[in-house]
């Protein structure tokens, strides 16, 4: 479990990060966002195998597991033969949370490399205009 705040991805510049995951084990990545509007986005690939991919939103972090806002489906994704790419948008402050589900693997660990971005949204002030 790693907690991250806006600030911090913000900060991760282009590196990707590594995760490992245990065989039958899982692994979260929570973004705690104060404010509407951004963008959270990712993009991640596995070796060996495939790994599973959801995302969910918690209003609190005392929100009960089973009040939490599926916001992307667990998906098994091929990203050791593709890179795997997405995004969502904050409608709401709280926590998101990019879950690597690799529970149906008995035997096999499995390695993510991901890279996380947040993109402020651009408003126009006219400022420019002569």
């Amino acid at each position: 479990k790693l907690p991250l705040m806006v600030e911090e991805i913000l900060n991760f510049g282009e590196s990707n990060r590594e995760l490992f995951i245990k065989s039958s084990t899982y692994s979260i990545i929570p973004i705690t966002v104060a404010e509407m509007g951004l963008t959270i986005s990712w993009i991640f690939s596995s070796d060996p195998k495939s790994i599973s991919f959801s995302v969910i939103y918690q209003e609190a972090e005392d929100t009960p597991l089973d009040q939490c806002k599926v916001l992307i489906p667990m998906t098994r994704c091929n990203s050791h033969k593709e890179t795997i790419r997405g995004q969502v948008k904050v409608r709401n402050p709280g926590i998101y949370t990019l879950i690597f589900d690799n529970t149906f693997s008995r035997f096999i660990s499995k390695r993510v490399f991901y890279h996380l971005a947040i993109e402020r949204p651009v408003i126009y002030d006219g400022s420019d205009f002569p």
